[in-house]
Order: C-alpha cells, then sequence, then structure tokens
C-alpha cells in the first residue's frame, strides 16, 4: 500500500487505528498551509472534528 500521509503537495486527512488495543493516530495538511498530528484516540477525534469544521470539506463550503 502507499504511504497516505498527507503532504503540501497531496493534502488531507490520514487516520490509522490498526487494532482496538493500540491509540490512534491521524494527521491532516491543507492546501491553506494548516498542519496538525495527533496521537490517542481522543487527540484524533478532535483532530477530524477542527479538520472538518475549518479545513478541507469547509473550505469547498466557503470557496476559500
Amino acid at each position: 500500500m502507499s504511504d497516505l500521509t498527507p503532504t503540501p503537495e497531496r493534502p488531507g486527512l490520514h487516520v490509522s487505528k490498526p487494532s482496538p488495543n493500540t491509540p490512534a493516530t491521524g494527521s491532516a495538511v491543507c492546501r491553506c498551509g494548516a498542519s496538525a498530528t495527533a496521537t490517542g484516540d481522543s487527540q484524533v477525534r478532535a483532530l477530524v472534528e477542527g479538520w472538518t469544521a475549518n479545513h478541507g470539506p469547509a473550505h469547498n463550503r466557503t470557496g476559500r
């Protein structure tokens, strides 16, 4: 499988949780230049919520 980690050239959101017993990890890079990483289920949940509200899909709604 190819590397799914987002980069400035390939912005996006990537979340991984290989098993129920391991903490989730996440990374996000937006085309506006913002980037973030998170480790742990609650931190990754916050990363996804922030990405959805302020980047990625939010940029499509506002045209920015």
